[in-house]
């Protein structure tokens, strides 16, 4: 017996193929605030109305790309619309992720804790 797609999997499938297509139309976009831009994950509304979209930024002020994608959205909108078979193409709400940076500064914060630690040991020893 042929085992059924989920709506789960549906989903998943769905949000990597609009991650694909927006970074590829990423080079249509003329904004001047956007610079080098990393679609890094797409989450989609179980009934694809919506579709948070997160992403970092090379070059540029984070703040002012977000601005610049969210006002491009309706036109990256209807050019994901030309690509997707789907009946709803999802409103599209970017949202910087900070994942790297708050990665980077864990990263600091250990290796700033294991020098303090074997300094510590240095001078007990």
């Amino acid at each position: 017996m042929a085992k059924r797609r989920t709506s789960a999997n549906r989903n998943v499938q769905i949000a990597d193929q609009i991650q694909r297509d927006l970074s590829e139309l990423m080079r249509e976009v003329k904004d001047p605030r956007i610079g080098l831009v990393t679609i890094q994950s797409v989450e989609l509304t179980p009934d694809y109305a919506h579709a948070k979209v997160y992403f970092t930024t090379l070059t540029g002020d984070p703040k002012a790309t977000e601005e610049g994608l969210n006002s491009a959205a309706g036109h990256l909108h209807n050019l994901l619309f030309k690509r997707l078979h789907i009946h709803t193409v999802p409103t599209l709400h970017f949202h910087y992720d900070q994942t790297i940076e708050k990665a980077v500064e864990m990263s600091r914060l250990i290796d700033e804790a294991n020098a303090t630690r074997a300094k510590d040991d240095e001078e007990g020893a």
